[in-house]
């Protein structure tokens, strides 16, 4: 995997290159293994974190590739790994997360403080749209070129030139390249 050169003035210590931006304020954990690739942004107030757990390799990563552009307020956090393609734009209020909190009611510690458990990575492929207040579940691999709507909620994959809303979001259009337009799922 080859990775972004590292600001020397960085106190986040993300990886990312100089041609990318990064709004403040924010919130970072483990900047070091946060990838951000060339030509990226991301907007205010926005939290990236990698968390360490006993289960989980310590390859556990975030990485956004080169020119991908995420609003404001985005919540991204991995205890595995989330990967967005090259080229994706993210409106605001984006969550993604590659784990849940334990809740086992038989032990008397509350939910905040018990076990992240890794649900499985999150991927989502080149030249993405995804709308406003967009949720993607863990274990969700999204392909190149997919449509989310606003308000969506993504349980399960989609393949590439997929068009879904909805929550849970289901496919709506696919894209058609003999007809070069999107076309109904139910025509299919």
């Amino acid at each position: 995997m080859e990775l972004p050169l590292s600001f020397s003035n960085n106190p986040y210590n993300i990886n990312f290159s100089e041609k990318s931006k990064i709004e403040k304020p924010l919130s970072i954990i483990n900047g070091e293994r946060i990838y951000l690739g060339e030509n990226s942004f991301i907007g205010k107030s926005g939290w990236l974190g990698v968390y360490a757990t006993d289960s989980i390799a310590k390859d556990s990563f975030i990485k956004i590739e080169k020119d991908v552009y995420i609003g404001n307020f985005c919540c991204i956090t991995a205890i595995d790994r989330v990967e967005i393609g090259e080229g994706t734009l993210i409106s605001e209020h984006f969550y993604a997360s590659d784990h849940t909190h334990g809740f086992d009611p038989s032990i008397d510690v509350i939910p905040a403080k018990q076990k992240l458990e890794s649900k499985g990575i999150i991927t989502i492929g080149n030249r993405c749209f995804i709308g406003f207040r967009v949720s993607i579940l863990p274990g969700v691999t999204l392909g190149n070129h997919c449509v989310v709507g606003a308000h969506s909620t993504v349980t399960h994959n989609f393949p590439d030139y997929s068009m879904i809303a909805g929550s849970p979001a289901k496919l709506i259009k696919t894209y058609s390249f003999d007809e070069k337009k999107w076309i109904n799922a139910e025509s299919i």
